[in-house]
């Protein structure tokens, strides 16, 4: 299905890059008065149609930002060419006016943005050169009302501004959308399996775990057996464990009782016994709370949440860096944030976290993660990651403000 809309899509594009190619080649051979002088203008007004097409052409096989910023290059020469070379078109100015459209086709701030200044600055110079060079004698058209001109190309650029500032809202808010579609799918997958594998797994776990306890327990073993015994018992307890979590998302309590939390209490908790933790690997933890913070939630669940990220953040530190959380409320939410100073992930690596069975840990299932995501949402909070390779990251988490006697 999706490969079939792919190619509907291609045809659509090459459809509509051919209907462009064949106007410009009109352009270039219909009527045109330079046809009958083959000199430099003419020819440079081939090789822009030529260069432009090409580019067209190749776009959905190379879409990089370096060939969009040629595109855009050629295509705003290909079009101030075409207004000087044929002055008594007075149409072309228009075209002039919608350079910074090609930008919009690709969805790309930062080229949008810099079209719409190029095209504003050039625009200046050109009206700058009619006004005091040419002095209407080529385009009376814009000499003889330049303060009209200049409105309308001022008011064209709003419109295109609009247009960007619409479309790259909404295509940002359908892909947040797709995004919650996949997390919602992912939890319903991991949920399915979980439903599956645990009651299969877990009995028989239970059955030679017992036994291995008795075994345990039985003087006829030596000490070293005994070693063996515990050993496999606690990689058991870490079986039962992700069996937990499988079932905590398979069966998430929605019902669970809202309590008003004391975020400071519980971080100066969650701090106190990981410090312990923190300690194996000489990271310490820094904590600093502008002022007590309440939200509503239940005080086990945030807990969990808190110890998962800060124990993430301790383990990706290098020995001897600190991790510091700070708490705050900013307009009505109470602002958490975890920084560490470690390796750091690359933009791709944030986007997959939450996934199952995606983790940076070498044993990790990568449904702490997705846990953590899940209580957040529950109690109406969000988890957000800045982070860049080899400077660390920081997770923002947020809750709206609870405040005592509501």
């Amino acid at each position: 299905m999706k490969n079939k809309e792919n190619q509907i899509n291609q045809m659509l594009y090459y459809g509509t890059v051919l209907v462009v190619i064949v106007l410009m080649l009109l352009g270039l051979f219909a009527g045109n008065p330079l046809l009958h002088h083959l000199g430099l203008g003419y020819i440079t007004h081939g090789a822009l149609v030529f260069l432009l097409s090409i580019c067209l052409l190749i776009y959905p096989l190379y879409k990089s930002r370096f060939l969009r910023i040629i595109m855009i290059i050629v295509a705003s020469t290909y079009f101030y060419t075409i207004f000087f070379l044929y002055p008594n078109t007075w149409s072309n100015f228009i075209f002039l006016c919608f350079i910074p459209a090609i930008s919009i086709l690709f969805f790309d701030t930062k080229l949008f943005y810099l079209s719409l200044l190029l095209n504003t600055l050039l625009i200046i110079s050109l009206f700058s050169y009619i006004a005091i060079v040419d002095q209407g004698n080529l385009y009376p058209y814009i000499r003889e009302d330049l303060i009209g001109n200049i409105i309308n190309f001022l008011g064209s650029q709003a419109i295109l501004y609009f247009i960007f500032y619409i479309s790259y809202r909404r295509l940002k808010k359908q892909k947040l959308y797709y995004e919650q579609i996949k997390h919602s799918e992912r939890l319903r997958t991991t949920g399915q399996m979980a439903a599956a594998v645990a009651h299969e797994i877990r009995n028989p776990l239970t059955v030679v775990k017992g036994f291995l306890q008795i075994y345990e327990k039985d003087d006829t073993f030596n000490e070293n057996s005994k070693r063996h015994f515990s050993l496999m018992i606690n990689e058991l307890n870490t079986a039962e464990q992700v069996i937990s979590q499988y079932l905590s998302i398979a069966k998430p309590d929605k019902d669970t009782e809202t309590e008003l939390v004391n975020v400071t209490f519980v971080l100066q908790s969650v701090t106190d016994l990981l410090n312990t933790y923190g300690h194996f690997h000489d990271n310490k933890i820094v904590l600093t709370i502008v002022e007590d913070c309440y939200i509503a939630a239940n005080t086990i669940e945030f807990k969990q949440l808190l110890i998962n990220i800060i124990k993430n953040a301790i383990e990706a530190s290098k020995d001897g860096d600190s991790v510091v959380l700070t708490a705050e409320c900013k307009k009505g939410l109470v602002e958490i944030k975890v920084v560490d100073c470690g390796q750091g992930m690359s933009k791709e690596e944030i986007d997959s976290l939450g996934t199952p069975f995606y983790s940076l840990k070498s044993k990790g299932t990568g449904l702490g993660m997705m846990i953590c995501f899940n209580i957040a949402t529950k109690y109406k909070g969000t988890i957000h990651f800045e982070s860049e390779k080899g400077k660390g990251t920081t997770v923002t988490i947020r809750f709206p403000a609870a405040y005592m006697g509501k």
